[in-house]
């Protein structure tokens, strides 16, 4: 184990709304505006606010979800993104002790706190109170003693009258004001039915949103007082993460689901070590959608990628008319592809290529955004004709942590692999599984889902692949395995 000391803060509220987004890559942006490296982090698996503190900070947003990563890889994932930074800041999920659904603390912004030993920083909406201010700081600085509440940032104050009687209420409270922000249109970010709009969907107006948040963060915040409570945290005692060595199994305290699916075997807790290891020799190319329509990505992946031998190519399906040259395997994560269904429908030369490379049995793995591309029409619109499916936008949101199995072997794990994920669409497949799906679902309810045949691995379940050690090797070994294929047919 090894000590390190990295400054940091979590910037948390009592409810989803209250503007931590705001003010967490707002203070990102004014910590690095002063010559400071900054360190971005994520509790929870969402994608968009990490690309909006990339923006901040100009180095890759990390997300910390002790439910999908397990909660002893929490801080070491922590130390391996904030690795010779001056200060990280982790930005909270919904309010601040709510967890994954029905499991206590788990995955709370609360639980990631405590497992990084960081001071909280209370973002409150103060824009409808003023001495109630006091009651409610009170009372989620107290709940539990292990969080270390030690500041407040009032949010939405709306004259210098209203931020003194804040702050008089507060007096008393025993957690300092740390910063009071004014109400300011300029600050706002768009968003629409899954949240704020990607930063690469709005490059401009997203780098004036950014600024404008630290220009209003510096001017109603205490930059070296928050700057010496992040220096406050005591040294973390662990070993960093590191993706070359992600395949060596999980900790035992991993929560291990009971299998429900009768037939799939019991063997593991999610983590194996691949059959073959990386190739080196081969550098097999794989090709990671990018772009507008497929923003939805973890940065552990690539680097896992990588870890493992690939060469790892970006390329944007809106734009891009063929697959990167050498292409033997192809992962296509989340976003927005109903948003730009006609235009992904036009570039038929990328449709059919990646139809053709399915084809041939290459690993082609696919996520939410990348299971609708793979189907064989969206809202009418033709797509890739891969899965036996179509895609429709519907008006039910799905929403939720999901422990899943590996039903049958597949490019990604062998059967009774198990993993713990994350869905979040507005979207249906008819049907929602094929004849081997590509999980069965354990657990809040059971069912089956997504598409496993030959290469091809498509799904709704998004899964971070430091939850799921071997993951990335073994679909490396697999493409490597392709392209060995490609060569020899040739």
């Amino acid at each position: 184990m090894v000590s390190t000391h990295i400054p940091r803060l979590v910037i948390a509220a009592p409810a989803s709304g209250s503007g931590k987004t705001t003010v967490a890559t707002g203070l990102m942006r004014a910590f690095a505006d002063a010559g400071l490296a900054v360190s971005p982090h994520k509790v929870g698996p969402d994608y968009i606010d990490p690309g909006y503190h990339a923006l901040a900070t100009g180095r890759p947003g990390r997300n910390l979800d002790a439910y999908m990563c397990g909660p002893d890889r929490v801080a070491p994932l922590f130390l391996h993104g904030a690795a010779g930074c001056d200060v990280a800041v982790v930005e909270g999920v919904m309010g601040l002790y709510d967890g994954a659904s029905g499991q206590g603390e788990l995955a709370s912004t609360a639980h990631v706190a405590k497992l990084l030993k960081a001071p909280v920083v209370l973002v409150v909406d103060a824009s409808s109170q003023s001495r109630s201010v006091a009651a409610l700081v009170h009372g989620f600085a107290s709940w539990d003693p292990e969080v270390r509440v030690a500041g407040v940032i009032l949010n939405k104050v709306g004259s210098d009258r209203h931020e003194a009687l804040l702050r008089e209420a507060l007096t008393e409270s025993g957690v300092p004001v740390l910063g009071a922000v004014r109400r300011a249109e300029q600050v706002h970010t768009p968003s629409r039915h899954l949240g704020l709009v990607p930063v690469a969907e709005r490059s401009t107006e997203a780098t004036d949103a950014v600024a404008a948040q630290a220009a209003r963060v510096r001017e109603g915040c205490d930059l070296e007082g928050l700057l010496a409570l992040a220096r406050s945290a005591p040294p973390l005692v662990d070993e960093p993460w590191a993706p070359h060595g992600s395949w060596a199994g999980v900790p035992a305290s991993y929560p291990t689901p009971t299998c429900l699916w009768a037939g799939v075997p019991q063997g593991g807790t999610g983590g194996h070590k691949p059959a073959t290891g990386p190739h080196p020799k081969n550098n097999p190319v794989v090709a990671v959608a990018g772009g507008p329509a497929f923003t939805f990505a973890y940065t552990e992946h690539t680097e896992l990628l990588q870890a493992a031998g690939a060469e790892v190519v970006p390329f944007d399906p809106l734009r891009d008319e063929s697959l990167p040259e050498r292409t033997a395997a192809l992962v296509i994560g989340g976003g927005f592809p109903e948003v730009y269904a006609p235009e992904l429908s036009a570039n038929e030369p990328l449709r059919k290529e990646v139809a053709a490379l399915a084809a041939t049995g290459a690993p082609v793995v696919a996520e939410c955004a990348g299971l609708l591309y793979l189907s064989r029409s969206l809202d009418g619109r033709p797509m890739c004709g891969v899965l036996p499916a179509d895609a429709r936008m519907s008006g039910r949101l799905t929403l939720g942590y999901r422990e899943a199995v590996a039903i049958a072997d597949n490019v990604l794990a062998p059967a009774g692999t198990r993993v713990r994920g994350h869905e979040f669409h507005r979207t249906v497949t008819e049907p929602g599984a094929g004849g081997t799906p590509a999980w069965g679902f354990t657990h809040p309810q059971r069912r089956t889902e997504g598409f496993a045949h030959a290469g091809v691995h498509a799904s709704y379940l998004h899964v971070h692949w430091a939850g799921a050690p071997g993951t990335a090797a073994r679909l490396v070994a697999a493409a490597a395995a392709a392209a060995g294929g490609a060569g020899e047919r040739q």
